[in-house]
């Protein structure tokens, strides 16, 4: 399919950060309005969270500042928990296709969604617009040249390549897509300091094969909890799920699992081992797994505190996307969480 582009009364010069599912259909939609889309994407494939890596970070909690960073946080079993017709864009539906590798089940996997954002691309011919292994490393506003006054100044880094050797452009427009399931929440509580086991976050969770013959307590309760505490089941020794959403004053042992227990929300740690839940119990664990979410992170954006991410809020926005005294010169898109991802980019975009 030909790229389709509207004559617009302003081609404007527009930078979009990340090259997954919003930043893609944020630059098909800019370009048919006739603007100038350069996406810049730190990793050498498009798709962003929904490109699998069995590495994960050096520091298994994620919260040493130095650590090795890896971007996404895929485990290996994932699939969809929407089906394919909501998982589409309205003019691009994610219609099951039969072939090597192909998932055509209406759940799919990791690895379909990823290939649906590679069709995608082909489709609409992105590929032109992206530069690969390049970090967006400054985005700041242009205050020297009172007739660029608006615009925005973008540092970016070739992998690989020295300080010296960035590239600094100016650009009409920013659009935030870099996604946010790179930065871990980790919860807090009394003894996690000291307590001996080994703590992880889900971010580094691929695979369940190194939870065989454990006690696991597994912290949280949304949809990679539910996946999580389920398949590791099948080889630990004990699974307990402590979650705020569970009141129950007493464990209660999830049915079809005999080694598989829900609790209210871990209280405490202790140097012997000892994990202590508000219900009263308690458990000796080898293993204490975050399965807490993530944080919203621009490292590389630069407002003067006119955004900010304040108790993980970012803001102020309008609608979820506009701060007011920088529309429509910066923008977000895909911050919400609990919605229908491809419907909400497109219709933020529009």
């Amino acid at each position: 399919m030909q790229p389709q582009v509207i004559p617009t009364k302003i081609s404007c010069k527009v930078a979009v950060i990340g090259a997954g599912a919003a930043g893609l259909v944020a630059a098909r939609e800019l370009r048919r309005e006739g603007h100038q889309v350069v996406v810049f994407e730190r990793s050498t494939r498009i798709g962003g969270t929904w490109v699998y890596d069995s590495a994960t970070d050096s520091d298994p909690l994620s919260v040493n500042p130095s650590r090795t960073i890896v971007h996404t946080s895929l485990y290996d079993s994932l699939r969809t928990n929407l089906p394919r017709e909501a998982m589409g864009f309205r003019d691009y539906p994610f219609v099951a296709k039969h072939g090597k590798q192909r998932d055509h089940r209406r759940f799919p996997c990791h690895k379909e969604v990823l290939f649906y954002l590679e069709d995608f691309v082909n489709e609409f011919k992105l590929s032109e617009l992206i530069r690969f292994e390049t970090e967006v490393i400054h985005v700041g506003l242009l205050k020297e040249e009172e007739e660029e006054k608006g615009n925005w100044v973008v540092r970016s880094r070739r992998k690989n390549r020295n300080v010296e050797d960035d590239e600094i452009e100016v650009y009409n427009a920013v659009v935030v897509c870099n996604g946010h399931y790179t930065v871990p929440r980790v919860a807090e509580f009394p003894g996690s300091d000291v307590w001996p086991g080994e703590q992880i976050h889900s971010h580094n969770y691929r695979v369940p094969d190194p939870f065989s013959k454990k006690v696991v307590v597994i912290i949280g309760g949304s949809h990679s909890a539910y996946d999580i505490s389920r398949e590791i089941a099948r080889l630990a020794i004990e699974v307990h799920v402590a979650s705020r959403s569970d009141t129950n004053k007493a464990p209660t042992k999830l049915r079809g699992f005999n080694n598989l227990w829900l609790h209210s929300m871990v209280t405490s740690a202790h140097q012997d081992g000892n994990v202590v839940f508000e219900d009263g119990s308690s458990v000796h664990a080898d293993v204490i797994l975050h399965c807490t979410g993530y944080m919203y992170d621009f490292p590389f954006l630069k407002t003067s505190q006119i955004v900010n991410v304040d108790d993980n809020r970012v803001g102020p926005l309008y609608k979820h996307i506009f701060p007011p005294q920088l529309a429509p010169s910066l923008s977000f898109i895909g911050l919400p969480w609990k919605v229908n991802p491809y419907l909400w980019y497109l219709s933020h975009i529009h």
